[in-house]
């Protein structure tokens, strides 16, 4: 029920596209750790020339055995090779994945700075939002942000 002086809230949609939504969320937060891990290991990489799993565990702030099973499922899932005493490679298949996360955080962080929120408050938000944006809003954030004509 809408309050005097507030707009009336629009009407709930039909079951079918009501759930695409949830169903997106669902698939969203289940890829956040996967690809939180997979981006965080190229930027390892891309700084150190290796991704160690003390390293991941710091910067994630977790302890190693939790580093340790994520990067066994990154592993099966085909994202990372480990080798003994070297730490932790991305095959192309995350190397991939890495790369559109980067990018989707890059463009959120970018935007949100836009809007004039703080570099460091960008940051933290872009973390989350990143896994959850689509690409059609994607998009969007950087038509807004060229000065282009909205869709």
């Amino acid at each position: 029920m809408a309050r005097r002086g507030q707009p009336k809230p629009d009407p709930l949609p039909n079951a079918e596209a009501h759930s695409r939504g949830f169903k997106q969320s669902r698939d969203a937060r289940r890829n956040t750790l996967l690809e939180d891990y997979v981006e965080l290991i190229a930027d390892l990489i891309a700084d150190g020339g290796e991704a160690r799993q003390v390293d991941i565990a710091a910067r994630l702030g977790v302890a190693q055995p939790t580093v340790g099973k994520a990067l066994r499922r990154l592993g099966v899932a085909g994202l990372v090779v480990q080798k003994p005493y070297r730490g932790v490679f991305l095959t192309e298949a995350g190397q991939k994945i890495a790369r559109e996360s980067r990018l989707r955080h890059q463009t959120v962080e970018a935007f949100l700075r836009s809007l004039g929120v703080s570099s460091e408050t960008a940051r933290i938000d872009a973390e989350g939002i990143e896994h959850h944006v689509s690409d059609e809003t994607l998009a969007a954030f950087r038509r807004a942000m060229a000065g282009g004509p909205e869709k």
